[in-house]
């Protein structure tokens, strides 16, 4: 979302916002975050002005003030359009939630959608699509001949769809923005598209109804988006309802002991990066699959895709469903 568009309603408040705009863009983020301030004294209910605040108090070293502005925030918008909560955790000044704000993820790639594929193609080294498909290939159903029925998770403008759609006969997509699905819509990979929420229960998400059965799938596919989620039994509770017996559950996490060593890599399950997207441990989803009746039939450790000019490292999973949950 850009925060810079957002209107305050009053001229004079969004003036000196926008001064505060361009000193920040010359990194004088000391002077953007008085002249914030100043703005916010003639609009004291404007969510977005504060949460411009936090980023400049933020990159000025006051972490207490920007925690404060933050509060704020979430004051004035309970819903957290802005992602205001998992910041305010990243600085210390709330535990990190299971699950970040379904509508903030949504307009996040709905204003993403746009230049999606190609910030994540041509300048992020973007790879997941590829190498999920590549680790599925060996499994591609009975004799390796393909799948019948494809489930995509958060398929967003179908980059993985794209990898697959010559070994699946009929291929559903789901994801939480519609502008996403839009993009989706126009490359004509998918048979259906529709909304759906990962970090709801299976029956409230929008992937089971009466027109959308059980067991409909022999492939569900999260590629690269498990990452917008801290806790997973939800999602493995999803893929397991979705999945016909022995079907696959291919997906990738980012890793955990990537970044992490020492004891907080042995205990913890998942993490919130500074990006404001989760890392996940390896034994967190081999606890997760053992509990939900999944056995892990393939695994595989790659660089995903740049962040800041450095690579992000991530964990590739197959998953067969066993039948059996603990």
């Amino acid at each position: 979302m850009n925060l810079h568009q957002l209107s305050s309603g009053d001229l004079i408040a969004d003036r000196r916002a926008e001064y505060a705009y361009m000193l920040a863009e010359t990194s004088d983020h000391t002077d953007a975050a008085d002249l914030m301030r100043q703005a916010l004294e003639l609009v004291p209910d404007w969510a977005a002005g504060w949460f411009r605040l936090a980023d400049y108090e933020e990159k000025s070293g006051r972490k207490e003030a920007a925690a404060t502005a933050l509060k704020r925030v979430l004051e004035l918008n309970p819903a957290d359009i802005f992602g205001a909560g998992l910041k305010l955790a990243l600085l210390g000044g709330a535990n990190a939630p299971e699950q970040p704000p379904s509508l903030y993820v949504e307009r996040l790639f709905d204003d993403y959608a746009d230049r999606f594929d190609a910030a994540l193609v041509d300048r992020l080294n973007y790879t997941v699509p590829q190498k999920l498909a590549s680790l599925i290939a060996d499994h591609a159903g009975p004799d390796h001949q393909g799948f019948l029925h494809t489930v995509d998770l958060g398929c967003g403008t179908g980059l993985f769809g794209a990898e697959i759609r010559n070994t699946t006969r009929y291929m559903e997509g789901f994801d939480l923005s519609t502008n996403m699905l839009a993009k989706a819509e126009a490359k004509k990979l998918y048979n259906r598209l529709a909304q759906a929420d990962l970090s709801l229960a299976p029956e409230e998400c929008g992937l089971l109804t009466a027109e959308r059965a059980e067991g409909r799938a022999d492939l569900v596919s999260a590629a690269d988006v498990l990452m917008y989620l801290g806790n997973l039994e939800g999602v493995f509770d999803i893929a397991g309802r979705l999945l016909s017996e022995r079907g696959l559950f291919a997906f990738s996490v980012e890793d955990l002991e990537a970044e992490t060593t020492g004891a907080a890599a042995q205990e913890a399950e998942f993490a919130l990066r500074p990006s404001l997207r989760y890392a996940h441990s390896e034994a967190y989803i081999r606890r997760l699959a053992d509990l939900k009746g999944f056995a892990i039939a393939d695994i595989s450790r790659a660089a995903i895709r740049d962040d800041g000019g450095k690579p992000v490292f991530g964990i590739l999973f197959l998953a067969v469903k066993s039948g059996r949950e603990a």
